[in-house]
């Protein structure tokens, strides 16, 4: 049985700095396979099982392509992959990234701190009086590219709405880029090659969906993490995504291959299907496609899951 890991939240990384608070902002192509070439056809898999037996394209092929790689929050184990990457879609600032410092080191002059920007760049900004700490509220000034916000040294305004410009205070890794890590043992280091983001996200439970009201959980590397759900009136079982964050909670944008023909995607590239629970007696009967031959499949490899993700699986058609 094949399993079914996203390459990088198909992979919702998106824009999760400036906010994900659109459908637009966390437009990362739809597709099953890891590798990806500058084409957007990909050339493998996160896990083995997916890989031996299809590939797929991504959509929205034109945005940028990149690598990246993702680090547990276990000093020394840093792992790497290939994959399909972040397109960035972020405002332009000035001509082009501009780096003043170092996100690791947050090498910046007293009452400054390091922090990353809307065009790929990083920055010294005056760290505010009285700031906030990770987890909670936070401001951005000026627009949500610009960097400038209330979080405390080591940390920057995440999940930005647009129009309030209010976010959540999220912390960067810590470490070095050979060793990055999380100081919380609740979030993971989500990395990428191409671009200044090295953030220490919260992990999610995509069974249960305990991510707060608005938001569902994702895909992220090797791991799940809460962002934005802006699947509107669409996102049932059977409906046309583009991006991973168009389905409702507890479903996930896969390729349309997943899922059995007749339903509104066909045709359309990406399906929202369920998530569904390998424990769970009902078994393939979690599935709104069983009839048409979907069944309950390990979202990971035999042996690969993450601890506590064991029993994540996903509809589809074997």
């Amino acid at each position: 049985m094949r399993s079914l890991g996203l390459p990088w939240w198909c992979r919702v990384l998106a824009c999760v700095w400036a906010g994900v608070s659109s459908l637009a902002c966390w437009g990362t192509p739809v597709g099953v396979g890891a590798d990806a070439d500058a084409s957007g056809t990909s050339t493998g898999s996160l896990t083995e099982g997916w890989s031996s037996s299809a590939s797929a394209t991504t959509l929205a092929s034109s945005t940028s392509v990149s690598t990246t790689r993702s680090a547990d929050d276990t000093r020394g184990t840093t792992t790497s992959n290939d994959s399909t990457g972040i397109p960035f879609l972020l405002e332009p600032d000035g001509l082009g990234p501009v780096f003043e410092c170092d996100l690791f080191e947050q090498d910046c002059a007293r009452g400054e701190k390091c922090t990353a920007t809307g065009n790929d760049s990083v920055k010294c900004v005056p760290v505010v009086d009285d700031p906030v700490g990770p987890g909670e509220p936070c401001h951005v000034e000026d627009r949500w590219t610009s960097g400038l916000d209330d979080c405390e040294l080591g940390a920057l305004c995440l999940y930005v709405d647009h129009e309030t410009l209010e976010g959540t205070c999220t912390p960067f890794c810590t470490g070095d880029p050979v060793d990055p890590y999380c100081e919380d043992p609740s979030r993971f280091c989500a990395i990428s090659d191409s671009a200044p983001w090295i953030v220490c996200l919260l992990r999610c439970d995509p069974i249960e969906q305990d991510c707060s009201e608005d938001q569902a959980c994702y895909p992220i590397q090797d791991e799940w993490a809460c962002g934005f759900d802006a699947s509107g009136e669409y996102g049932e079982y059977g409906d046309a995504c583009f991006y991973i964050n168009a389905c409702h909670p507890g479903l996930v944008c896969l390729d349309e291959s997943t899922v059995p023909p007749g339903q509104a995607c066909e045709g359309a590239g990406g399906c929202c299907t369920e998530l569904c629970d390998l424990s769970e007696p009902a078994d393939d009967l979690q599935c709104a496609g069983a009839a048409g031959g979907q069944v309950c499949q390990p979202w990971y490899a035999a042996g690969a899951a993450p601890a506590g993700y064991e029993n994540v699986g996903g509809c589809a058609v074997p």
